[in-house]
């Protein structure tokens, strides 16, 4: 079984215009994908942001939770966000992860569009359960840009759900694809 990253993009990213911008980093998306992702197992949960100030936000609230009073006020709060690795890039995720695994990680884009070259979940399962490390890229604002697209080694095809709307929060859809990933590698726990 593969080793699971998770990297949640702020730059480059798209506004509902299609522009390339950089969002701003949201409490709610530092805790609750930091939960998802300790509880599927993932290694570390990259947030990655250029933007200074976002980054010294984040690390105020990596101390809190890592700090006396965080620990004692919600221990498992505490627990989740120590996955969490703050990075400038995409590139400083992957060469990070390259580093402690020794060898780069298959790096899959997410997107509610249809593109070309995307993957079906169970090729995505197959991945995880290769020998490779394996890096998942969720994109804030409207998704992530082209040029992250171009340079992932594939692309996860949408989540669907029962009707036409398809706009979910970064956290629901990292959760979703987070279960999804794991419920081949777990199947029968329950």
């Amino acid at each position: 079984m593969s080793r699971l990253y998770l990297g949640l993009v702020h730059y480059p990213v798209l506004n509902k215009n299609g522009d390339i911008i950089q969002t701003s980093v949201t409490n709610l998306d530092i805790h609750d994908i930091a939960r998802s992702a300790l509880t599927y197992g993932v290694i570390n949960y990259f947030i990655i942001t250029p933007d200074v100030t976002q980054q010294e936000y984040i690390n105020k609230v990596i101390r809190f939770w890592q700090s006396e009073d965080g620990q004692s006020y919600n221990a498992d709060r505490s627990r989740a966000l120590s996955i969490i690795k703050l990075t400038d890039s995409i590139a400083s995720s992957v060469n990070q992860i390259t580093t402690q695994e020794a060898m780069p990680p298959v790096v899959v884009s997410t997107t509610a569009r249809h593109m070309k070259r995307q993957i079906p979940l169970q090729q995505l399962r197959e991945l995880y359960s290769a020998d490779r490390p394996l890096l998942v890229l969720m994109g804030t604002g409207h998704g992530l840009s082209e040029i992250v697209h171009n340079d992932a080694d594939f692309i996860l095809q949408p989540l669907h759900g029962t009707g036409d709307y398809n706009h979910l929060s970064v956290r629901s859809a990292a959760a979703i694809i987070l279960d999804r990933i794991a419920a081949a590698v777990y199947k029968g726990r329950n």
